[in-house]
């Protein structure tokens, strides 16, 4: 592993040409494995349709079908097989796709839960999603007894400690908190083969760039990297290029996303102020139990719905948080 001058820093490189992947004719000056609309372009074909075929472990698939899994997304049916194999990985998909069930199920195959140290290692941009990533691999890993710490800004520093000595087969965590418990010796990095960057656009839009780059320069050489996003802006595949060996690229695309079992409708509404009574009249028609509303405006939340809010059928769904 070469090492390139960037950011003020010496970084590893982990292609010693400092190219990501082969070398190709490009006929745009963008950077390698993107597209000039910012899409990356992808170089895996493979699609697998159930997880019964993804020669999986029979704990974990135990633990994907009481998730309530039936059968793999489109990011999922791509992903998942070259992750396992150990390639290093960059997947684009939008958001709720099921990425994060993606990579959990790679690591969950991959880690020897008869260690009890930590062999894969999550960053993830806000405390809330770390949390939301441990709650998914916890469950996921049910059946394989597998433990999940998350190591966030916020909580108690002796509680990180205790949990990190206790030992844990997977960390996720903000980069700061991982990286304070690297630095006090605490989280021990030699086991460590996986290192997945959760939402990498979010973390670097927040400043995280430095941290990462610190964090990486204490793992294995060797380690496995697992990067997800859901836009690919060029700095997320400039930091990947220091990262990754050759990696698998894997997109999906907005038109291959499918929501089975789900009807689209949509009601034509030609006045502005038909719309609330034209909802209403549709939760008082449909047996809905749980709902989303959006709205365009904070204003209309506030003013339209809250008008209704004691009187309609919006009561039982609606909660005004001024969003």
């Amino acid at each position: 592993r070469g090492y390139v001058f960037f950011g003020g820093i010496f970084l590893p490189c982990r292609n010693e040409d400092g190219k990501n992947g082969p070398s190709a004719e490009r006929e745009y000056d963008g950077p390698a494995g993107m597209d000039p609309d910012g899409v990356i372009e992808g170089n895996w074909n493979e699609v697998i349709d159930h997880f019964d075929d993804m020669n999986l472990k029979e704990e974990l698939l135990r633990g994907i079908y009481a998730y309530g899994f039936e059968k793999p997304s489109a990011i999922q049916q791509r992903a998942i097989m070259p992750c396992v194999k150990g390639y290093d990985v960059i997947a684009q998909a939008q958001s709720g796709t099921g990425k994060t069930a993606t990579f959990s199920i790679a690591i969950l195959q991959q880690i020897d839960t008869s260690i009890r140290q930590c062999q894969a290692l999550i960053l993830a941009p806000t405390r809330e999603l770390a949390m939301q990533i441990q709650k998914v691999i916890i469950a996921l890993g049910d059946y394989m007894k597998a433990q999940c710490h998350a190591c966030i800004g916020g909580t108690n520093v002796k509680e990180d400690v205790r949990k990190l000595e206790l030992g844990s087969h997977v960390i996720v965590g903000t980069p700061g908190r991982v990286f304070d418990m690297i630095n006090r010796n605490v989280l021990r990095t030699n086991t460590i083969k996986l290192f997945v960057l959760d939402e990498a656009d979010e973390m670097l839009s927040r400043g995280f760039k430095d941290q990462i780059h610190d964090v990486f320069r204490m793992l294995p050489p060797d380690v496995q990297v697992i990067l997800l996003s859901a836009t690919m802006p060029a700095d997320v595949l400039e930091v990947s290029k220091y990262f990754m060996r050759d990696p698998v690229r894997i997109l999906v695309k907005k038109e291959e996303l499918t929501l089975e079992g789900i009807k689209q409708f949509f009601v034509n509404v030609e006045k502005e102020e038909w719309k609330i009574g034209t909802l209403c009249d549709l939760y008082g028609t449909l047996s809905i139990t749980q709902s989303v509303i959006f709205c365009n405006t904070r204003r209309k939340v506030s003013e339209d719905f809250l008008k209704y809010f004691f009187s309609s059928n919006l009561r039982r769904l609606f909660s005004p948080r001024g969003r």
